[in-house]
């Protein structure tokens, strides 16, 4: 069996995830995951080996096709899984009976299609990640929010791995120390608090807030790594954990002038349920408060943080961005259908 692994990534198929990577110019797809989905089986595990036995025990060309490549497990650490091609995927589906065999087939050729597409013209991808959340019932600000969080996310992770960080546990690592800094829980923590399964995003299970200030502590965090040219492990690990101490206050400082925890118990399965949360207006007016301490507090960091000849540049900068992600604050608050609904009476 052969074993490499490239960009990981999460494919949905009936609200039910099968992990991928694309390996060799081609998408790779979990055995288990698949077999979980066509068999419902509550240990497919165990389905996967006896039929990986039968496969080999006939000789079969599809077992010797096995590619080990490193996906999340539940732990959200990376683990080698069996995995196919497109092409063996669909002649493993061939020895399992299953009604969900041919929309499968169907769905994994729209898969294979969509990533050649998007190779092509990268645009396609954010457009899809858009189109996908709004099917899902997020909100238009939501979306919104949570596309910028997705940029300033792969501007924090090309950093990383221009400085010497490795993607998988070294991103793991890091993005901890900032999730720590920022809401005082590890990734996985944030996963039980909210009650979410793996190997769920928690940032797909975030409200605005909760993500405004995410995006806050990686902003910030990438800043400060260029500024002091950090390189290596250990240095980004103290960028990190500087960028998510300051995240980490701006949520204190709401929290005591709310009167209310930032992180809640909410998925986004249960904000599906209910109608769309609004603040009142003293609440409104709380947030919208706090807001000048929050930007004087990253002005102040920002000097204590860094020194030497672009420590002006630095503030500058890191002002700029945190008055940018302040203003998303503001605008959350203004279309909430509570503030908006007070004022219209």
């Amino acid at each position: 069996m052969k074993e490499r692994g490239i960009k990981k990534q999460v494919a949905v198929f009936e609200e039910k995830e099968v992990r991928r990577t694309w390996h060799n110019e081609q998408w790779y797809f979990s055995v288990i995951d698949i077999i979980g989905i066509l068999t419902d089986s509550t240990i497919p595990k165990r389905y996967w080996s006896d039929l990986k036995n039968k496969l080999k025990g006939e000789g079969s060309e599809v077992y010797e096709n096995i590619v080990q490549l490193k996906l999340p497990g539940n732990d959200g650490k990376m683990y080698e899984t069996d995995c196919f091609c497109l092409a063996d995927t669909f002649r493993i589906i061939q020895s399992i009976p299953s009604p969900k065999a041919e929309p499968f087939k169907l769905w994994l050729a729209k898969v294979g299609q969509e990533r050649i597409e998007e190779i092509q013209d990268p645009e396609r991808a954010i457009v899809r990640a858009k189109r996908i959340y709004d099917q899902k019932g997020y909100s238009e600000d939501w979306i919104s929010k949570r596309m910028r969080g997705i940029n300033v996310r792969n501007t924090l992770t090309d950093e990383w791995k221009d400085r010497g960080a490795k993607e998988g546990f070294d991103f793991a690592i890091l993005t901890n120390e900032i999730y720590q800094g920022a809401f005082e829980m590890t990734a996985k923590e944030i996963k039980d608090y909210k009650n979410l399964n793996n190997p769920d995003n928690p940032r797909d299970h975030m409200n605005e807030l909760e993500l405004i200030l995410t995006m806050l502590g990686e902003a910030t965090t990438t800043k400060l790594s260029q500024t002091r040219d950090s390189l290596g492990v250990l240095s980004l690990k103290k960028d990190a954990h500087d960028g998510g101490e300051v995240a980490g206050n701006a949520r204190k400082e709401i929290e005591i002038k709310t009167g209310k925890k930032v992180v809640t118990k909410e998925n986004y399965l249960e904000q599906r349920k209910n109608k769309k949360l609004g603040f009142t207006l003293l609440e409104a007016l709380l947030y919208l408060a706090i807001a000048g301490t929050v930007l004087y507090f990253i002005s102040g960091f920002a000097f204590n943080s860094i020194f030497g000849k672009a420590k002006i540049e630095t503030f500058q900068s890191i002002n700029q961005n945190s008055q940018s992600i302040l203003d998303e604050l503001s605008n959350t608050i203004g279309n909430s259908e509570g503030v908006n609904g007070f004022i219209g009476n």
